[in-house]
Formats: C-alpha cells, sequence, structure tokens
C-alpha cells in the first residue's frame, strides 16, 4: 500500500502508518529498530530498496529524509513536507515514510523525523553518500546508536576516510570495512592454520579503494608489520599476500566472485568470496548496535609503507 501525503504533518503521517498497518495487517510491535536514511533524491531510490530488502532480517522503520532544493526562484523559501508511506510486500517488513523536505525544513530535518521514531526501539543512521564531516555531532546522527556512512560512495574515498579518522565517535561505522568482513575471517583462518609470524603484507586494489587501506590498518594494528599497496583493475580488492618464515599465505580474487586461498605445505583450494550488494551489508551492520571497537582500531592506526628493498 502507497499512501501520498503532499504538504504533510508528522500527524497526517503516524495516522496514514495506523491506517496503513491496519489495511495490510502488519502491527508495528514487530519492528526491531529505526532506520534513517539520509540522502538525495538521485539515491534514494536504491537506498531504500537496499534497506527494504535487509528489513527481511530486520523489521525496521525505515525514514527516508531526501532534501529538496527548489528551483523556482519565488518559492524558495517556502517550507513543505512531502511525504510517502509504504507498507506491504514492496516494502519488505518494513514501514517505509519517504520524506521530502524543503525550505528551511531541509536544515532541521530532525524536527520531522523525531515524531515518527517508534519509542524505545533503537535508531540507526545511514548516508549512502554524502555524510557530514562528524556524523555524531549531526542532529540526525546525535539521535542514533549507530551511524552508517559509505567511503567508497564518494568522489575522493581516502581524503574521505581521513575525515572519518579525526572524527570518530563510538557508534560509527563505515561500509568500506563491512566490506572487509568475509576478507578479515578468511585471513584470521588461514593465520591459526599457517601459525607463522607474519614479516610483511601485500594489499593488492583498484586505485583509491578505502576498503584496501582500511585493510592495510587493520595489518598494522594487529600484526604491526608493514604493507605494500599494489594497484590493479579491481573489482575493489583482488589479493592479499603476508609472508612468513614458511613462505606466502595468498588470498587472490581477480573477478570478485571466487578467490583461491594458498598457504604453505597445503594444497590450494577455491573459496566463494563475492563482492557483496548493499543489502548484504546494510544488514551485516544492523546486527549488532554497539561500537565497533576493531574498525575503531583501525581507523587510527597508520599502516607503515613496505619499502622495495625490503
Amino acid at each position: 500500500m502507497n499512501i501520498e501525503l503532499p504538504n504533510t504533518t508528522a500527524g497526517e503521517i503516524n495516522k496514514a502508518l495506523v491506517q496503513a498497518r491496519r489495511a495490510n495487517g502488519s502491527p508495528a510491535v514487530g519492528m526491531v529498530l529505526n532506520l534513517v536514511i539520509v540522502t538525495d533524491e538521485e539515491n534514494a531510490h536504491d537506498a531504500v530498496k537496499a534497506a527494504s530488502d535487509a528489513s527481511r532480517e530486520h523489521p525496521s522503520r525505515i525514514l527516508a529524509v531526501i532534501k529538496r532544493p527548489t528551483r523556482r526562484a519565488q518559492r524558495r523559501g517556502e517550507t513543505r513536507l512531502d511525504a510517502e508511506v509504504q507498507v506491504g510486500s514492496d516494502a519488505g517488513n518494513a514501514e517505509t515514510v519517504l520524506l521530502r523536505l524543503y525550505g528551511e525544513l531541509t536544515e532541521n530535518a530532525d524536527s520531522a523525523v523525531v515524531p515518527l521514531l517508534l519509542p524505545d526501539t533503537p535508531v540507526v543512521v545511514w548516508w549512502p553518500v554524502d555524510a557530514p564531516a562528524a556524523p555524531a555531532k549531526d542532529p540526525l546522527g546525535a539521535l542514533a546508536q549507530r551511524r552508517i556512512t559509505d567511503s567508497y560512495a564518494v568522489e575522493e574515498p581516502l581524503r574521505e576516510l581521513a575525515v572519518r579518522t579525526t572524527t570518530y565517535a563510538p557508534g560509527d561505522t563505515d561500509l568500506a570495512w563491512t566490506r572487509l568482513t568475509p576478507w578479515r575471517s578468511m585471513l584470521a583462518a588461514a593465520l591459526d592454520q599457517a601459525r607463522a609470524t607474519v614479516t610483511w603484507a601485500v594489499v593488492e586494489s583498484e586505485a583509491e579503494n578505502p576498503s584496501a587501506e582500511l585493510l592495510a590498518r587493520w595489518f598494522a594494528d594487529r600484526l604491526g608489520v608493514p604493507v605494500r599497496r599494489v594497484v590493479t583493475k579491481g573489482p575493489v580488492i583482488t589479493g592479499v599476500r603476508l609472508r612468513t618464515a614458511d613462505g606466502e599465505i595468498v588470498i587472490d580474487r581477480p573477478d570478485g566472485t571466487l578467490a583461491t586461498l594458498s598457504i604453505p605445505h597445503q594444497p590450494t583450494r577455491a573459496l566463494p568470496l563475492r563482492v557483496r550488494g548493499t543489502a548484504e551489508l546494510i544488514a551485516e551492520e544492523l546486527r549488532r548496535l554497539d561500537p565497533d571497537e576493531a574498525y575503531a582500531d583501525a581507523l587510527s592506526a597508520t599502516a607503515r609503507e613496505l619499502k622495495n628493498d625490503v
């Protein structure tokens, strides 16, 4: 069910949610969190689709905050809230409200969002693209237990990651880090099997990849070794090499789907290691709302560059 509410208020939106819920038989008591998406019109559809898919694992009230600049000069001072309520199969296990903000309301989005939050339910805020420099200090970010950004989605990913480093607060995370979960799990398992001391590492990836930078910092934090970066055509991270006294531990993923794992004195194995979609990444982040200490440690670490003569 879709309900269009032009030039509306939070009270009218809540009434529409109750109406849609009764019509579809989907009580709000089943919702486990509030997911607030702050985006623009261009990216709203894909972000809401990913959140709706993730809601099949995490039933949520999804509030998509879409700030709309007014093009007509005579209406630039107009403050208005247009809404669209979506409940039912198309919205996954979620109640979705698209909030299009105009005028002064774009600078006070929290005033439109707070009345629509389910009470006594965790709040997660996700910026699919242009996130504030300090998410925890943003009016919407201050409402949240978890704040999700994505350094990979901006024009200068490594510069964005540098900003995240200086403004980090407990509860912050980045999808560039979430993309590393299968890599970190596989590498940890390989090191457990090899039982050898790593002396240096190589990370192969496309240029300016924030996940590769975070992986290098993770090596610096956990292993204390220098790291060499090798630029490839991608997609994203394509390989990791860890040098030990017994030989190299190698994970090679040239095509973004299947990886080969090589450990000294063991047969080479093929393992699934595909590039995951946004819905899977968001679903993973929603499984935990406590501070991600591993991300904080990696973010604050400095990866020492491996010299060519090592």
